[in-house]
């Protein structure tokens, strides 16, 4: 995820995508709505139905569907979108509502902790349990 933004949308934020490893994107449940969805689909250039069927699944409780995953070398999976050689999201301007409002406080809780761990290690590129 990135975090450009519009000067006049309010205070910057207190955290840099840039700098993580993509830890919000290695969320179990990545929730996506219809909107979103279509907004895939018109991405890629397939229908709402194909897109539904490729890129989603029901969640446990089969009332909501969330993004696929895809195994991670750095956490056990991430999103099948995420870019992982470039630890970024692939599909940045179709990407879902629930990515597009993270983190919902302008604050990031895992950045905050990942800057003082890399703080601590002396390592501008270090990751917890990666070695």
């Amino acid at each position: 995820m990135s975090t450009t933004r519009n000067p006049s949308s309010g205070p910057k934020p207190k955290y840099d995508c840039t700098k993580c490893p993509g830890y919000c994107c290695s969320y179990d449940w990545i929730q996506v709505n219809e909107r979103d969805i279509k907004r895939l689909a018109k991405h890629f250039g397939l229908t709402v139905e194909a897109a539904r069927e490729r890129f989603t699944k029901p969640a446990d409780d089969g009332k909501i569907r969330i993004l696929r995953h895809r195994k991670d070398h750095v956490y056990k999976s991430n999103c099948m979108f995420f870019d992982q050689k470039k630890r970024q999201c692939g599909v940045y301007e179709a990407r879902p509502t629930l990515c597009r409002a993270y983190p919902v406080e302008g604050k990031c809780g895992y950045y905050d902790f990942l800057m003082w761990e890399r703080e601590q290690q002396g390592d501008d590129d270090f990751v917890p349990g990666l070695r």
